[in-house]
């Protein structure tokens, strides 16, 4: 019998081993009450008609009454017992939950623009401010100023001038730093960026393929319709824009459309707890990618 091509779900193998030890609890009971059963004065007179030496021959005074006669019998069943467990834990299967994708859950909008938010009506302009009072100033005298000093400052020839003693000019000040080099950002590159799990496939296009259905996979897994979005109706298509990074972890995640609700916010958390991706590459080089990634949501 070929046992590879059996599966048990990890609800049956449960059952299977409730029952098996409900079996043995079951057995010990029953042969637990038919040891007691056996009276002493019963195995004693079916034991005296055989001679001493009968008695001594057996390694129990009473054989009915040995408990390892039956040995041989709960050896076997206990590797029964040993290889029925083997087969139930090689041949244990998982099956994985049916994810909903919804049709065209790659198709990008024509125009992504960004919807403003909506927001209360603007609250009425102020009165305008009341006209400014004229004051009248009364005329002042104005004191009349001495006249000033003039004080004689002339050189003679036999007068010394001395030099005034400048000052140390102070040093240059430090160039400044270069400003940080800003690496591009590509948005089509030779080998786009994948997600991960997909690198065993053969030619660029499987692994294309199935890092889409993987990524699509673990998207709709994971989401969370809100249940805002979810009582009022809501339907569409959000738009989430990030950038996969030399060593492919997701950076810069922002919603570019969103149909309202939580739905963008709810998108923004699955791209941000995306696993690295296959980083792009442009001439075997990696490099930054920007991707707009669309997450429909769809009532089932």
């Amino acid at each position: 019998m070929d046992f590879s091509s059996l599966n048990f779900t990890g609800s049956t193998i449960a059952v299977i081993i409730a029952l098996v030890v409900i079996g043995i609890i079951a057995f010990i009971f029953l042969r637990k009450r038919q040891m007691e059963n056996q009276s002493p004065g019963g195995l004693a007179d079916l034991h005296s008609s055989k001679g001493d030496a009968a008695r001594l021959a057996n390694r129990n005074k009473y054989p009915e009454a040995d408990v390892f006669r039956s040995r041989g019998t709960y050896l076997n069943l206990g590797v029964a017992l040993s290889l029925l467990f083997i087969v139930l834990a090689f041949n244990w299967t998982e099956y994985e939950d049916d994810v909903f994708i919804p049709e065209d859950a790659l198709v990008l909008p024509d125009e992504i623009e960004m919807e403003p938010p909506r927001t209360a009506e603007p609250p009425p302009p102020p009165p305008p401010p009341p006209p400014p009072v004229i004051e009248e100033v009364p005329d002042e005298e104005i004191d009349e100023e001495d006249e000033p000093e003039f004080v004689d400052n002339s050189v003679t020839e036999e007068q010394v001038v001395e030099k005034p003693i400048e000052a140390p000019k102070p040093p240059p000040p430090p160039p400044p730093p270069p400003p940080p080099k800003v690496e591009e950002i590509f948005k089509v590159v030779e080998d786009m960026p994948r997600f991960p799990g997909c690198e065993s496939e053969g030619d660029k296009a499987a692994k294309d393929q199935c890092a889409t259905k993987k990524m699509l996979e673990y998207i709709y897994k994971n989401i969370k319709y809100p249940a805002i979005a979810r009582e009022n109706g809501v339907e569409g298509t959000v738009v989430v824009q990030f950038v996969v990074e030399k060593d492919g972890s997701i950076t810069a995640s922002k919603v570019v459309r969103d149909i309202g609700a939580g739905c963008g916010d709810e998108a923004q958390r699955i791209v941000d707890m995306m696993p690295k991706w296959i980083p792009g590459r442009q001439r075997g080089n990696a490099v930054r990618v920007q991707f707009n990634l669309p997450v429909r949501f769809k009532l089932e």
